[in-house]
Parts: C-alpha cells; structure tokens; sequence
C-alpha cells in the first residue's frame, strides 16, 4: 500500500471521493463540540460522571437503535439514509445552543440521545456501501483512508476546538458542527452508484421495524460462520477502552494542563485535554496506515494484525496510568495505545466487508456497532463512578490497558480455532 494508492482512489473513483470529503467536513465539526461539551460539563457540574453519562448518551442509544437500524439499512437507499441522518444532526446539534445553565441540562443529554440515534442509522451504510463504490482491489485502500482520515479529523479538531472554544466561545464551535452535516449531506447528495440489495423490495412501512424475522434472519447468518461471528465482536473488544472519553478530559483538566501565556486555569486545562485527545487522534493516524500497508486484503495479515493491535492498547494504557509524569509522555502512551486500536478498527472493517454478502451488510455492521457501542458504554460509564468515588485516573487507566488485553486472549484463541479448521 502505497501514497499512489491512495492518490489513485481518490482521483479515478468519485463517489469515494464524494464520501470522503462529506467524513472530512462533519467528524471534523463532531470534535470541535465534543471537547466543548466535556469542558462545559466539567467547568458548571464538576463532576466526572457528568461527563460519563454525556459519553453514553453519545454511544448508548446506538445499541438500542441498531436492530431498526439494519434492518433500514438492508431495506432501503443506504445514501438517503445517510442525508437523512445528517439533516437531522444538523438541526439537533444548533439546538444545543439553548443550553446554559445547570437547570437546561437536561436538553443537551436528551439532544445527545437523539444525534446518537443518527448516527447509529449513518454509520452503518457508510461502512455497507464502501464495496458498492469500490473495486476489491480498493477496499483496503477505502478503509486505511477512512480510518487515517477518522483519526486526522480527531486530532486536528479536539486541538484546534480547544482554542477556537477559548477564541470565539462554545456557540461558535456547535454552530460550525451544524453546518458540517448541512455539508455532508450535501456531497452525499451528489453520489450516484447502484444499491442492489434495495432492488426489486417492497416499501419499507414503519410495522416492518417491528418485524423481527429479518434480525433474526440476519442473527442466524452470523451464527453460520464462526470467523464472521468472531470478527463482528473486535470493535466490541475496541470498545473497552471507552474508559478514556473519561479519563482524557480528567487529567487533562487536573493533571496536565498545557498553560500558555494569558490563560486562565481553566482554559489551560481545555488546551491540555485538547492535546491528549489530538494526540490519540495521531496514533490512531499512524495506526491506520501501518495496518493497511502491513495487511492489505490478505485474510491471514489482517487477522494477526489485529492481535498485535489489541497488545499494544493495552500496553499503551498501562503505560499511560504507570510512567507517564508529564503532557509528552502521555501523549506519547496514548499514541501507543490508539495505534494500536486504530490497526483493530481497519483490519476488522475490511474483513467483514470480505466475508459479508451485500444484502446483509447493514444488519452486520449494526450489529457490529452495538456491541462496541455498548463495551464503551459500561467502560465509560465504570470509569466516571471511579473517579468520582475518589480513584485515581492513573490508577483507571492501568485497569483499562489490563481489561483491554483480554480481547487479546480471546481473539488469538478464535484465531488458532480457525486455523485448525
């Protein structure tokens, strides 16, 4: 895998094209709020729970809305799907402005519920309809970039949110969020390829998402292949580490703040956290293209990669809550850890792309999806009553790199199975 091969994606195939720039435009404006939602959290309630249930908010309700959310994306146009989801976005998150005080907070989690339901409807058919837009030959090339341009879009917006937040205050930051997905949609809209899996299908009519005989139509299809079914539950495994939605802006705020010249405590504290997680969004780059370079679309390559994967996030947090004794260390750690994830995340994306049909692909990755979604959940939610219980972020995030070596274990124990088959 080469930079030609990136280069060549992105020139001769333009409905990539299109989708790559609608990722670019709207997770750049998802990591421009989400620093300034943990800050306002922090800076009006004090409270590390807080900030835990903001994060289940942001990937809870994914879990409930995922066997709909197949079922949808098996259904119908995945592209509209997709506008639909960020049009919706778009109005919920200009609706945050109205928060301000202790007393509305009840709307910002309420709003984070329902742009998470979005999102659970948008991730699915974006992962789905990569290998209807592509050659073989470019799927690996389609989710090295995806996934390099995910942790990019991470590290440039948690850095530069933090100062625009300082800059030009927390309106400005979810009004540019908001007019992210307006963008999104709009290059979405422009896409043309062909959706097989929604030809020759009746109307899809609100009682059908009640109807479960097509969940489990798409359940006993995972049951069937064990390599599948083990493939689907690595994001899960991914999802362990959730912990460091709470632990980053913890000790960003109280154990690292970056102070420059004429901030305040608390903007110091912002800027620090902004650096821990821009610093995650750089392992996760480099992560990413060493994955894709090492296993392309070799099934053998992608499935020890993601072993080696998991062992260093693991080893990367353990070493964050152990050694690191200053913002360069632990950024160092972090970028460790999440190289490591990121190497998980592409390897497994590309395997199930490879070992899915195209009329199951939305329920597969919705499925996919809730699990991760709900590993992140418990984790985060875990490490916010931890904290708040008077532990020490260190002491969470060397429990996080242990729990996280146990996916570890168990993907080598599927691995050898597999093999032996």
């Amino acid at each position: 895998m080469t930079l030609s091969s990136y280069w060549r994606l992105l020139r001769d195939n333009r409905n990539f094209r299109l989708l790559w720039f609608a990722q670019i435009v709207s997770e750049l404006g998802d990591w421009f709020y989400t620093v300034a939602i943990f800050s306002f959290l922090l800076e009006l309630t004090g409270s590390a729970q807080m900030v835990s249930f903001a994060f289940l908010m942001q990937v809870l309700p994914q879990t409930l809305i995922a066997p709909a959310a197949g079922v949808i994306n098996d259904r119908i146009s995945r592209k509209k799907v997709m506008i639909f989801a960020d049009l919706v976005r778009a109005a919920i998150v200009l609706a945050m402005l109205l928060v301000r005080s202790r007393g509305t907070l009840w709307l910002l989690f309420v709003l984070l519920f329902f742009e998470t339901v979005c999102w659970g409807l948008f991730e699915p058919g974006r992962s789905a309809v990569i290998p209807n837009i592509t050659t073989p030959e470019e799927v690996p090339a389609a989710n090295a970039l995806s996934s390099t341009t995910w942790s990019i879009n991470f590290a440039i917006g948690a850095a530069v949110g933090g100062l625009v937040m300082v800059l030009l205050g927390r309106e400005a930051v979810f009004l540019l969020n908001s007019l992210s997905y307006l963008g999104s949609a709009a290059l979405i809209r422009r896409m043309r390829f062909d959706e097989p899996h929604a030809q020759n299908r009746p109307p899809l009519r609100a009682r059908d998402l009640f109807d479960f005989s097509e969940i489990a139509d798409g359940a006993r299809y995972l049951a069937r292949d064990r390599r599948l079914l083990a493939t689907v539950f690595v994001k899960g495994g991914i999802g362990l580490m959730g912990a460091n939605w709470v632990i980053l802006p913890v000790l960003g705020e109280r154990v690292f703040p970056w102070r420059l010249g004429g901030v305040s405590a608390q903007q110091a504290g912002t800027v620090g956290m902004s650096a821990l997680f821009a610093s995650r969004g750089l392992g996760a780059l480099l992560g990413a293209i060493a994955a894709a370079g090492f296993a392309q679309n070799h099934a053998a390559r992608l499935r020890w990669t993601i072993l080696a994967g998991f062992l260093l996030a693991g080893c990367g947090y353990v070493a964050l809550g152990s050694i690191a004794s200053s913002l360069g260390i632990a950024a160092l750690t972090l970028m460790v850890a999440h190289a490591g994830g990121s190497a998980c995340w592409t390897s497994s994306t590309t395997l199930l792309q490879q070992q899915t049909e195209d009329r199951f692909r939305g329920r597969v990755f919705s499925a996919e999806a809730a699990g991760m979604t709900l590993a992140l959940s418990a984790s985060s939610f875990v490490a916010g009553r931890l904290v708040d219980a008077g532990v020490d972020p260190r002491t969470v995030a060397i429990g996080t790199g242990a729990v996280t070596l146990l996916p570890a274990a168990l993907w080598l124990m599927a691995t050898r199975q597999s093999n032996r088959r």
